[in-house]
């Protein structure tokens, strides 16, 4: 059983924790109170995208906005959904460009008309063969707009994923401003770093090197020049006096 005096000391130590001061270090405080896993198996499209396409996307989002709690780390993981969710977007259209182009080539007894040789200009191949796709993209575009709501059900799905992408944007920064000031704090080493802090450079004292011995009633030489002079003040020093000056 722990006495009086280490329950005490052991509540005033727990006073002066303040916790993780680290982004890295509150993420992961913040995923140790958490009940629930996030798994990007589990919102991927199978056969269609990468199983851990969405698992990159979230580690991204969690390196650039470093969250510091639970509310936080749900917001940017709704940020790295909505990422996947516009890649789909940008999937979708090109497939449904694909599916243009590929009933204006496809064996579906519409008679596929080139441009015209006005309009290939010089003859060059290669421009012709280019404007030939464009040509029958658009032609396949027109097919296929024919039937009502395709297009217009895309572009309402295209509008609605951005918005939702600016609004999981709004949202963490929402619940950023609401941090307290304790958690903005970053982490402070325990001990002051002395690195790189100049040194003064003290000068030994110049030895007295075949002293004089001073004449009879005469201050000692050694107790008029300084130990330690400095270098600029070298020049300025007395000369010692000759023998019987």
């Amino acid at each position: 059983m722990a006495t009086n005096q280490q329950i005490a000391a052991n509540r005033r130590n727990a006073q002066k924790s303040t916790g993780s001061r680290s982004a890295a270090g509150k993420t992961q405080s913040a995923l140790n109170a958490r009940k629930h896993g996030f798994a990007g198996s589990t919102f991927t499209v199978v056969r269609l995208e990468d199983l851990k396409a969405l698992d990159h996307l979230r580690q991204d989002a969690l390196d650039t906005y470093r969250p510091v709690n639970s509310q936080e780390i749900f917001a940017v993981e709704r940020i790295a959904l909505c990422q996947m969710a516009l890649l789909r977007v940008a999937r979708l259209e090109s497939g449904m460009l694909t599916s243009c182009l590929d009933r204006t080539l496809g064996p579906e007894g519409e008679q596929l008309c080139f441009m015209s040789a006005q309009m290939a200009g010089d003859g060059d191949i290669e421009i012709t063969r280019a404007q030939n796709r464009n040509f029958a993209l658009s032609t396949g575009f027109h097919m296929n707009t024919q039937k009502p709501h395709t297009w217009e059900l895309f572009l309402r799905y295209q509008t609605q994923t951005e918005r939702q992408y600016r609004r999981a944007i709004e949202d963490l920064q929402r619940l950023r401003a609401l941090r307290p000031e304790s958690d903005e704090l970053e982490e402070i080493p325990n001990e002051p770093n002395s690195e790189g802090q100049p040194q003064v450079n003290q000068l030994d004292p110049i030895p007295e090197s075949n002293p004089i011995p001073p004449l009879v009633g005469q201050t000692p030489w050694s107790a008029r020049v300084p130990l330690d002079p400095l270098p600029h003040d070298a020049e300025k020093l007395p000369h010692a006096p000759a023998d019987g000056a």
